[in-house]
């Protein structure tokens, strides 16, 4: 430290494995979110987290406070996920749909409908109430920003002539939120501090300088509510927060036993714990052992002898070591910065918000580059080994009864979550998303035996922290969807295929977790495939998610056969299995043998009259050509099976389908539609939704938008979905790197003339590939790829120019425009 400054020394990463010839004329410009006043909404606050505890930052002077969140604080106890009566419905329904009568078989599958999800809660709030001096503080000496190369936030300000300094960080190591205050004149710093939540709660003082508050979550959802008088016992919590002041001076009280009041002081140290009885999704809360507050005890005990810069450095070290793994740099041409001038030093003191405000007439690149980050930075935040997954808003959410239950959604938003994992070099962010299958496959089972007389496991569209696997409440549009688990598992195979970690590992992982999982879910899709039109295969009932169609007499439906994004999942697993088995020698396995024949029956896409992708397996009238969903797409992307180099004709309709679609939506959809485009290798396109995303939404009038970003950089649906923040990381890498087993895309879809030079260093390709590629005014400049682990044969393509090498493990290779090699040397 420095004048009380930290001064990072960053660690070498992979990102400096490989430099290009010419090195990087651009500076990076600091990856900051910036603000010039405190928060006036909760979209205003800055969100730090470690995984398991998460912080909305609002950075206020006379009254500061952080809204807190724990990830497994959640309504309910585990449920029954099954319907007994289900396969009588199901009989029904099937007839309805061979009838060709879908209004009237979209109306009974609401009997296969089931319980909403339970709700995801907040756990409180650290309330800070400053002497009176401070509302009289400096405006113009506010500052308030998020530094994502060390995820630490600031504060500052200053007092009639006294500099304020706040310093936030979230600890994975030590699973912990540090707060440092701190003023420039001795024994300036006063404040009362305490904790409060909108739960059931009791706060206390616990000896000298700790606050203990212990509550519970309810013990079945609020409205709306079940149709039940029981009461059962929630998950119970607990949250402590330590006070360390400086010794050379000041004063320390409690107040109403609840508070802690401090005065004339130097500095401040707060320390905040939290730990909950949650066991697991199959154990209820009256049953646990955990003792919440013996636990977050335990883990400040740990700490006790731990200085803040140990806190800190510790922090520094762990988060370094994922999100330093990829960089990018992006800048225009010189021509098009003599037209419209960006990213001067004018630029880095401008507000985020600001920022956004401007991007239309700007399109300042670094915008980009600190969008992209932002959501790696996100995904470091609110998933780690051992946490809970990602929900509907990561780990932050300030409501008890938040948009959509802030529950996993199945049919995008959970698995657009998990998007930039591996492309963008976070693997290890993923395992909390293959713990949450696993779950889902032990109650899934349960479900597909009770409701549809079938193997293996299912999941539909809307789960929560007990793993639930029944259908959603609600009308068949978006509640009778059986492939939440099936597209969740073609997760597992990516982690298998792109991952970098060593190749035992891997291969332990494919056998251990990954094959079980995928041999389950095939089990039941097999189950549920029947014989159907013309000797294919076919799923009955079927939905395209949440949207409807206009049946033949007129009528509105949602429930018909073998829809479009149904099949092209099913391909996705089926071709899964079939590679994982012959990876593992289980090729003579009697389910893999049937799940061979079967993938040469699955209904084919086909294209519809107007020369769109066609989304149901008849050529229905589509009554919202705008819809937000691009379900039909999938085997676009995410999916493989529709390709630019195999499939042009298809690829040729999923142009034009997506024109139909349009550009509105919300954020999600947004995103979605920039790695649609840029799998078409139409990097016009791709970037019109890209900067179609940049839109600052007003917090006061949320209705009047459709997609953008909140002055925190949250996307919104509205309101905040955190999935388009992950969604659009993905896609961005989508633009500059596409990949197969075999294949590597460069810059196929990069906007020459908007990001004419630029470098991204460290992203993921399928065969364990990491790629690192420089551009200078729109054309390749080199290209370094590298593996670790294990040889490859890899075609490296680039407009239209292929060639075939042999990548060596352990070496780096670079190549120029011409992919050719001209350099190679050992991996340090």
């Amino acid at each position: 430290m420095e004048d009380g400054e930290w001064v990072v020394v960053r660690r070498p990463t992979e990102t400096d494995w490989w430099n290009p010839s010419l090195g990087e004329s651009e500076t990076a410009k600091p990856l900051k979110l910036r603000f010039s006043e405190p928060a006036k909404h909760w979209t205003d606050a800055i969100p730090v987290g470690n995984g398991h505890l998460g912080a909305m930052i609002w950075g206020g002077v006379p009254l500061e406070k952080l809204q807190l969140n724990e990830d497994t604080l959640w309504t309910g106890i585990p449920g029954n996920y099954t319907n007994p009566d289900a396969p009588k419905t199901l009989s029904e329904v099937r007839k309805l749909v061979d009838n060709g009568e879908y209004a009237e078989a979209t109306e009974v599958a609401v009997k296969l409908s089931g319980d909403p999800s339970d709700v995801y809660q907040p756990l409180g709030d650290i309330i800070l109430e400053f002497d009176d001096t401070h509302a009289a503080y400096s405006e113009e000496s506010y500052q308030r920003e998020l530094d994502l190369d060390t995820a630490a936030v600031k504060v500052k300000y200053s007092v009639n002539g006294v500099n304020f300094v706040r310093e936030y960080f979230a600890s994975n190591p030590h699973n912990v939120i540090a707060v440092k205050l701190s003023s420039s004149k001795p024994g300036s710093l006063s404040f009362t501090v305490s904790l409060d939540s909108k739960l059931h709660h009791r706060s206390y003082v616990n000896g000298k300088n700790r606050i203990i508050m212990e509550g519970s979550c309810p013990g079945k959802r609020i409205p709306p509510k079940l149709h039940t008088n029981v009461n059962p016992k929630g998950i119970q919590f607990s949250a402590i927060l330590d006070l360390q002041i400086s010794d050379n001076n000041g004063k320390l009280d409690v107040l109403d036993d609840k508070k802690l009041r401090v005065e004339a002081l130097d500095w401040a140290i707060l320390l905040v714990v939290s730990s909950s009885s949650f066991d697991g999704p199959f154990i209820k809360p009256s049953d646990s052992k955990k003792d919440p507050t013996s636990d977050s005890l335990n883990k400040l005990n740990s700490i006790r002898s731990l200085k803040y810069s140990d806190l800190y450095a510790s922090h520094l070290d762990d988060y370094e070591r994922l999100f330093h793994r990829v960089s990018i740099q992006l800048s225009k041409g010189s021509k098009m910065n003599k037209l419209v001038p960006c990213g001067n030093d004018l630029d880095d003191a401008k507000s985020t918000s600001d920022r956004v405000k401007s991007f239309q007439t700007d399109e300042d690149p670094s915008l980009i580059e600190l969008l992209f980050q932002y959501g790696r930075y996100l995904l470091i935040s609110c998933s780690r080994p051992g946490t809970q997954v990602a929900n509907l808003q990561g780990i932050w959410s300030k409501d008890i009864e938040p948009p959509w239950d802030c529950a996993p959604h199945l049919n995008i938003n959970l698995q657009m979550n998990y998007w930039p994992a591996l492309t963008c070099s976070l693997s290890e962010c993923q395992e909390p998303l293959f713990d949450y299958i696993s779950s889902l496959s032990i109650n899934g089972s349960k479900t597909a035996k009770v409701n549809y007389e079938a193997s293996g496991w299912v999941v539909h569209q809307v789960s929560d922290i007990w793993a639930k696997t029944s259908p959603d409440r609600g009308q068949a549009v978006w509640a009778l969807w059986p492939m939440g688990g099936a597209w969740l598992c073609t997760h597992l195979t990516a982690a298998f295929i792109c991952s970098p970690i060593f190749i035992l590992l891997l291969f332990a992982f494919l056998k251990n977790k990954a094959y079980p999982l995928l041999e389950g879910c095939a089990s039941f899709l097999l189950d549920w495939l029947i014989e159907g039109r013309g000797g294919y295969l076919e799923t009955n009932p079927s939905t395209s998610p949440e949207h409807t169609f206009v049946a033949p007499n007129g009528k509105p439906a949602s429930v018909s056969y073998s829809s479009t994004m149904d099949m092209s999942i099913i391909k996705e697993v089926f071709s899964a299995i079939l590679s994982a088995a012959e990876v593992l020698g289980k090729d003579d396995n009697d389910l893999v043998k049937k799940v061979g024949k079967a993938q040469l029956r699955l209904y084919p896409v086909k294209v519809a009259r107007d020369g769109s992708i066609m989304e149901w397996a008849q050529d229905f009238e589509d009554p919202e050509v705008h819809h937000r969903h691009l379900s039909h797409l999938f085997g676009l992307f995410p999916g493989h099976t529709i390709t630019v180099e195999k499939t042009p004709d298809l690829c040729k309709a999923a142009d034009y389908t997506l024109y139909k679609r349009g550009e509105e939506g919300p954020g999600w959809s947004t995103a979605w539609k920039i790695a649609l485009w840029a799998r078409l290798h139409n990097s016009e396109h791709a970037y019109r939704m890209v900067k179609h995303l940049f839109n600052l939404v007003d917090p006061d009038h949320e209705s009047d938008f459709e997609g953008g970003l909140y002055s925190n950089l949250f996307t919104a649906h509205p309101p905040f979905q955190i999935d388009a923040n992950f969604g659009f990381t993905a896609a961005v890498a989508e633009m500059l790197v596409q990949s197969t087993t075999k294949d590597l895309f460069l810059l196929p879809a990069l906007p020459r003339d908007k990001w004419a030079n630029g470098c991204v260093k460290g992203l993921k390709a399928r065969g364990g590939i990491t790629v690192s590629i420089c551009w200078k005014e729109g054309d390749l400049h080199e290209v370094g790829v590298w593996s670790k682990d294990q040889n490859s044969l890899e075609r490296l393509h680039y407009r239209g120019n292929t060639v075939t090498v042999q990548l060596l493990s352990g070496c780096v290779y670079t190549f120029n425009m011409q992919l050719m090699c001209t350099r190679k040397c050992t991996l340090p």
